[in-house]
């Protein structure tokens, strides 16, 4: 039993492998001091960047009806590329690890809305390059809702869930991921681009094998237990 506490008290000391676990966007004031990024490269720049959320526009997925954090066409100017960046807080990134998100856009939306879940694995770097194309660091594109812009609910106009799973990496790294609102034919006076929202954004990494090896043991230990009784 000695071994056991020694083993667990190892890995209970071992520091946390994730500072980012699930976020509402109940008060985005506090998201850049929780290690979250904002940067909007839309070209030409408008007036808008991520906001909190407009109840009157639709209410939240969960929470306080303004509890979620929202984008528009406003991002950018006249007929506007819009490449608008939300990126996450670093993360010990591993195979297998999931970040799960809940997002939508207007009902009869006519305009339509398009939205990429990127990542990066150059630890807390925040480069997403300098212009409306440019990616920068975060070169893995891991979903792209509604990239040929079509209307008809492609880009879900009820709060939908959707969830990207970590894989190719040679070994467990630091890294980001990000959302990007990256419209073409976007802003003002484009035909592109309207409103969305994003809500419960939820990052799960897998047990590590040593979490998983304590675990067995406790299990083990239990068991034992029991039969001396």
């Amino acid at each position: 039993m000695k071994k056991l506490a020694l083993a667990c008290a190892a890995v209970c000391a071992a520091p946390a492998a994730f500072a980012w676990g699930t976020e509402g966007f109940d008060d985005i004031t506090t998201l850049v001091g929780n290690g979250w990024n904002m940067q909007n490269l839309s070209s030409p720049i408008g007036t808008t960047n991520w906001f909190q959320g407009n109840s009157t526009v639709f209410p939240s997925h969960s929470g306080a009806a303004t509890s979620y954090i929202g984008t528009n066409f406003n991002n950018g100017a006249g007929v506007a590329t819009l490449s608008n960046w939300l990126l996450t807080p670093v993360v010990t990134l591993s195979n297998g690890d999931q970040m799960s998100f809940w997002t939508r856009t207007v009902t009869a939306n006519t305009f339509p809305d398009r939205l990429q879940v990127r990542m990066s694995t150059n630890g807390s770097s925040t480069n997403v390059g300098a212009t409306a194309t440019s990616v920068g660091d975060f070169s893995t594109l891991m979903l792209d809702i509604n990239p040929t812009y079509q209307n008809g609910g492609v880009y879900p106009e009820v709060w939908t869930q959707f969830t990207v799973t970590v894989s190719g990496l040679a070994s467990p790294t630091q890294g980001r991921f990000a959302f990007r609102y990256f419209v073409e034919n976007g802003g003002p006076s484009g035909a592109n681009s309207n409103y969305i929202g994003i809500d419960t954004a939820g990052y799960t990494p897998v047990p590590e094998p040593a979490t998983l090896s304590v675990l067995g043991l406790g299990a083990l230990a239990a068991f034992a237990r029991r039969r001396r009784k």
